[in-house]
């Protein structure tokens, strides 16, 4: 069984060493296809064993990837960016889940999925913080993915951003765990918008874009022209982990802007989606954010709410942490465990906040440590 790596690249020398060299365990030959770099992005994957290519860029991931992959002539292909880092695992592991897929598939006639960790910075909106308090802001946070990158032969792209593999096969999730850092730089929500409108014209009845043009909008922080698209995703009746997430991310948007219109419309999808997202701990941390400001925003209209802080939070920490359901870090733990502890001490229940920061200290949150201090400090320990 032959199993290579293949990607894109450009003006990659920041992370590229460090993608190939976690790779390169994995699989037998590394397939680089350049599409003008103007930095030492060839030379670094020359000096560590991959083989170059370069092609000229026409606007189009897929055409460059598809291209990538007609040099390989492996059975399976791992597609990475140079962003990405393969974390350790014995390629014996990787061999003997793709001979399992075999059997259960039919050889060749499915994919593999790897689970990625991303990194990323906690938007300062100056209120809630997505998928935190406001202490969080700034703060870099974990959500995972689970993607389709371990291809078959033959297998190939579409799409001219935001590509995916063009099959309906079905996907099995490999041992495969890659942490991806690419969301910590600055500059590539814009890049995406200029493809993602062309996108959009080109498919202007494709779901998916609608729910990348509202993701890149929000990370862009232009929240109020996102609304549109997350609003024309919801509406629409479709499957996929894609329209979870966009969910979240539209009630995020919602409480962020805070009006009262914006908080009757997050009520609205609250109360809707809660029968099918209620056992997610991720949901459930959304409704305890949201559930703390509509009591704010208006505390004699909205004061019957107040128990539904604590149990949002309770139901979090009950259903604990599913990375392969693809959530935020913490949301069903550490994050939960804080959030519970400013509640109880917002309360007056110091004990039970002390109960609280502590479970959250102990997985290394550091705002819990800080509680816990100002906590001590007060009470003269």
């Amino acid at each position: 069984m032959k199993i290579n790596l293949v990607m894109i690249v450009k003006n990659e020398e920041r992370s590229l060493k460090r993608c190939l060299q976690a790779a390169r365990p994995m699989v037998d030959e590394m397939i680089v296809v350049d599409t003008g770099s103007s930095d030492r992005t060839m030379e670094i994957a020359r000096e560590a064993g991959a083989k170059v290519y370069e092609f000229s860029w026409v606007r189009d991931f897929s055409a460059a990837r598809n291209y990538a992959l007609s040099q390989s002539e492996a059975d399976w292909n791992l597609v990475l960016d140079a962003d990405e880092y393969v974390r350790p695992l014995k390629r014996k592991a990787l061999v003997e889940s793709l001979a399992r897929g075999d059997k259960q598939y039919g050889q060749g006639n499915w994919m593999g999925a790897i689970l990625r960790f991303d990194s990323y910075r906690e938007r300062q909106t100056g209120n809630s913080g997505e998928n935190g308090s406001k202490n969080d802001a700034g703060m870099i946070s974990v959500s995972s993915a689970l993607l389709p990158r371990i291809l078959p032969k033959g297998v190939c792209y579409r799409g001219m951003i935001h590509e995916q593999p063009d099959t309906e096969m079905p996907c099995l999730l490999l041992p495969l765990k890659v942490d991806h850092d690419g969301y910590l730089l600055e500059g590539k929500s814009q890049r995406n918008l200029e493809y993602l409108e062309e996108a959009v014209r080109q498919e202007p009845e494709n779901p998916y874009y609608w729910y990348q043009m509202a993701v890149t909008l929000r990370e862009s922080g232009k929240l109020q022209e996102s609304l549109p698209w997350f609003r024309k995703l919801y509406s629409k009746d479709i499957g996929g982990g894609y329209r979870t997430d966009g969910m979240l991310r539209y009630l995020y948007t919602l409480m962020d802007i805070g009006t009262a219109a914006e908080l009757d419309e997050a009520k609205t999808v609250i109360d809707r989606e809660e029968a099918v997202l209620g056992k997610r701990a991720d949901f459930c941390f959304v409704c305890g954010l949201f559930y703390t400001k509509l009591v704010l925003s208006d505390v004699q209209r909205y004061i019957s709410y107040l128990p539904r802080i604590e149990e949002s939070y309770l139901s979090c920490l009950r259903i604990g942490e599913h990375p392969e359901a693809e959530t935020v870090a913490g949301t069903g733990s550490f994050k939960a465990a804080y959030n519970l502890g400013l509640w109880y001490e917002l309360s007056g229940q110091s004990q039970k906040a002390r109960t609280y920061y502590q479970k959250s200290a102990k997985d290394g949150y550091e705002p819990a440590k800080e509680r816990l201090k100002m906590l001590g400090a007060k009470s003269g320990h």
